[in-house]
């Protein structure tokens, strides 16, 4: 796993440099950094919208006494989209728009949970349950008639 980072934290910034200078050179300095802060204000107010859409849909399932295991995944991948955009450069703001547009988010978290094995245990420490429905455990208690 290290070398797979090590190796990311490498190549993705020599390819930002790359593509910053090519389309430096093409359209001009000035263009290439107003198009690199307009990516990252429009990338800002979609991820606002997309995930307002997530925290919306993660409690009506709370409501509804249903884990939102989707949606916190789906929220993730929303902050990583948002780190990605906020990062200066055109590679990352692929990557970024990528995790931002639902279709490929959900393709994405669809693709995480298949190979995901979840699994849940209940603690009840400090609960016993007395076959005698009358029984109480508790520290203070009063018995009213």
């Amino acid at each position: 796993m290290f070398p797979l980072i090590a190796v990311i934290f490498l190549l993705v910034p020599i390819i930002e440099i790359y593509l910053l200078i090519q389309v430096g050179q093409v359209i001009g300095a000035g263009w290439t950094i107003f198009l690199v802060v307009l990516t990252a204000v429009i990338g800002v107010a979609l991820l606002k919208a997309q995930g307002l859409s997530t925290l919306n849909r993660a409690q009506q399932k709370l409501q509804a006494n249903e884990l939102p295991a989707r949606e916190i995944l789906e929220g993730m991948g929303l902050v990583v989209a948002g780190a990605l955009l906020l990062t200066p450069g055109f590679f990352t703001d692929a990557f970024g728009f990528f995790l931002l547009f639902p279709p490929t988010r959900i393709w994405l978290v669809n693709a995480v949970t298949s190979r995901m094995v979840v699994s849940s245990s209940v603690s009840m420490r400090g609960h016993h349950r007395h076959p005698d429905s009358n029984v109480i455990d508790g520290v203070k208690y009063r018995r009213e008639d």
